[in-house]
C-alpha cells in the first residue's frame, strides 16, 4: 500500500482564495449594535412624546438655571418614557377567545349588569377587571379581532382604580367590539386615582385585529372587560396579565382551536 502524500497549503495565497468568513456570524458594527439596542428597548406610544418632552425640557431648565439637577432630570425622563412603553406582542391563533386588553393583575372577577353606554343586555354577565399600577404598561390592545360598534366617553370621579364602584363613578372610556364571529365584548378604560387622561384611537366602523394598540390611560388605572353571558373566565384574582395576548376568556360555543390555514 503506497505512502499517503501530503498536500501542500499555501498560506501565503490571495485573499480571494482564503476561506471565507461564516456567513452566519453577524457583524458586530456600530449599526448592528443600535438595532439590538432598538430591539431590546420598547418604542414608545405617541401619546407619551409631549409628556417625555416637557419633562426633559424642565430637566434641561433646571440644569441651566441652577448647575444642578443632570442625573435626576435625566432619571426623571428615563422613568418617564418608559411609563409610556409600547412593547411587541404576539397574540395566540386561537379562535373564540377573549385577550386582556391591557397589563396588569386581575383585580375583580364578577357578574355584573354591563354599564348602559355599552348597549349590552341588562343582564348579569361576566366581567374581568384589571388594574395597572404605574410601573405596568399602560397602552391597551384589542382583545379579539373583529369590528368597532361604539364608542362612549363619560366624565366622572377618580377614585382609586381598585375599588368596586370605580366601575360606575369614575371618568371612563368604553368601547363595544363584535368579533368575527359576532360576538358583542365590552372594553372600558377607567382613570384612577393618578389618572387624569384617557385615549383612544379607533372609531365606531373601525375594523381591528387582535392585540392592536388602540388606546392609552395615563397613570394607574383600571380596564374592565363585559363577556356575553355564558363566556368561560380563564383567569383568576391576583393573576397577572400581558395585554394582547393572556385570554381572559372562552365565548360560549367556542373550541378555542388556532386557525388552520386553506
Amino acid at each position: 500500500m503506497p505512502p499517503p502524500v501530503a498536500v501542500s497549503r499555501d498560506v501565503h495565497a490571495p485573499a480571494s482564495v482564503q476561506a471565507a468568513p461564516d456567513a452566519r456570524v453577524r457583524s458586530t458594527s456600530l449599526a448592528h449594535v443600535a438595532t439590538l439596542v432598538r430591539a431590546a428597548v420598547p418604542p414608545m406610544h405617541p401619546g407619551g412624546r409631549p409628556i417625555v418632552g416637557g419633562v426633559a425640557a424642565v430637566a434641561v431648565l433646571t440644569r441651566l438655571l441652577t448647575g444642578h439637577g443632570t442625573l435626576v432630570g435625566a432619571l426623571a425622563t428615563a422613568a418617564t418614557a418608559a411609563f409610556f412603553r409600547n412593547p411587541h406582542r404576539v397574540p395566540s391563533s386561537r379562535t373564540g377567545v377573549v385577550r386582556s386588553a391591557a397589563d396588569g393583575t386581575v383585580a375583580l372577577v364578577s357578574d355584573v349588569v354591563p354599564p348602559p353606554e355599552l348597549d349590552l343586555p341588562r343582564v348579569p354577565s361576566p366581567r374581568v377587571s384589571v388594574f395597572l399600577s404605574v410601573l405596568d404598561v399602560h397602552v391597551q390592545r384589542i382583545p379579539a379581532d373583529g369590528r368597532v360598534v361604539d364608542v362612549q366617553y363619560r366624565h366622572g370621579r377618580f377614585l382609586s382604580a381598585d375599588l368596586d364602584k370605580a366601575s360606575d363613578d369614575n371618568e371612563r372610556n368604553a368601547l363595544l367590539l363584535e368579533t368575527v364571529d359576532g360576538a358583542r365584548v365590552g372594553v372600558v378604560q377607567i382613570a384612577g386615582l393618578l389618572a387624569r387622561r384617557i385615549r383612544c384611537d379607533v372609531a365606531p366602523g373601525d375594523e381591528v385585529a387582535a392585540g392592536e394598540t388602540y388606546g392609552l390611560i395615563r397613570f394607574g388605572s383600571r380596564v374592565d372587560t363585559y363577556l356575553p353571558a355564558g363566556s368561560t373566565v380563564t383567569v383568576e384574582v391576583g393573576q397577572r396579565t400581558i395585554g394582547g395576548e393572556t385570554v381572559l376568556a372562552e365565548l360560549p360555543g367556542a373550541t378555542g382551536l388556532p386557525v388552520t390555514p386553506a
